[in-house]
């Protein structure tokens, strides 16, 4: 049933309330999957391009290790033997006070630099669960901005209309009391 206080204002304020929350409920997880599934993958594609790039590699350490640093680690140099039987030299970091001729493992790319390990699926999955968590936050705060931009454009105008009405009614309002 109509209600006959009902503002021309009030209406459209409800259908877009309306219309907001449809784009909420639908918006919200399509744009939570779509983010988070894209970013797995693209993760994913990572994973496997840094696996098949990278090889972790036993090395001898050729050089003491001095000083104690913040973190107990100093860099050292250190050579091993890639897959073609090539030896390779770098520069690494190990725990301080290993002796020299001491293991470490590392990961080496196949040009025989040094590098870090490759990421892994752990990284990809929690990249992919933040990415989608983030969209879905984003989509919540358009829902709710642009509630409040709806809301304040409507009420600065049922205030204006609310003063126009006033500054009709008043000087007939007050006359009454000045009898």
């Amino acid at each position: 049933m109509a209600n006959p206080l009902r503002r021309t204002s009030d209406r459209f304020e409800s259908w877009f309330r309306g219309l907001l929350m449809l784009v909420l409920a639908l918006g919200l997880p399509v744009a939570a999957l779509s983010a988070g599934t894209t970013a797995y993958e693209s993760s994913m594609r990572t994973v496997q391009a840094q696996s098949a790039d990278r090889e972790e590699v036993t090395a001898r350490l050729t050089s003491n290790v001095k000083g104690i640093t913040t973190d107990g680690k100093q860099q050292a140099q250190v050579r091993w033997t890639d897959d073609n039987g090539t030896e390779r030299t770098g520069t690494t970091f190990v725990e301080s006070g290993t002796p020299v001729g001491a293991t470490v493992r590392l990961w080496a790319a196949r040009d025989g630099s040094l590098t870090s390990p490759p990421m892994s699926e752990f990284n990809a999955t929690t990249t992919g669960w933040f990415v989608g968590g983030t969209a879905a936050i984003g989509v919540a705060a358009g829902f709710f901005a642009a509630r409040a931009a709806m809301r304040h454009v409507l009420d600065r105008r049922r205030y204006a209309q609310w003063d126009a009405e006033w500054d009709r009614v008043e000087p007939v309002w007050s006359a009454r009391f000045r009898r």
